[in-house]
């Protein structure tokens, strides 16, 4: 082999790891952003679940909640609107991320009991 050919394989080479270290980093990228997106699912789930079950027709207006899952605290926002119909409310449940970056929103009605 010519010096050439033993520098165009190693160019080769070099192209094909750089390719691959690449798309590895983008694997873990996508792995912690599905970790955080199912956590936050989770959390806002758990709220619009808490509130099924507190039977409490919940009054108009935004309030702000912290959820604990796997040793992280991701803040939430709880957001009620009225709805054309006097006995059903629309709550939506938003958590965010550390820098306070929507991760999930989750949208329910809950009737008057």
């Amino acid at each position: 082999m010519t010096l050439i050919e033993v520098l165009v394989a190693l160019a080769i080479v070099a192209v094909t790891l750089s390719a691959g270290i690449k798309a590895a980093g983008g694997l873990g990228v996508n792995a912690q952003r599905m970790t955080d997106l199912t956590l936050a699912q989770m959390c806002a789930e758990n709220q619009l679940t808490a509130m099924k079950l507190s039977r409490l027709f919940p009054p108009v207006g935004d309030s702000d909640f912290a959820c604990q899952q796997m040793g992280r605290t991701l803040p939430g926002r709880l957001v009620v609107r009225p709805t054309p119909n006097l006995n059903f409310r629309r709550v939506d449940a938003q958590v965010l991320d550390e820098s306070n970056q929507p991760i999930v929103r989750l949208s329910t009605i809950l009737p008057r009991f």
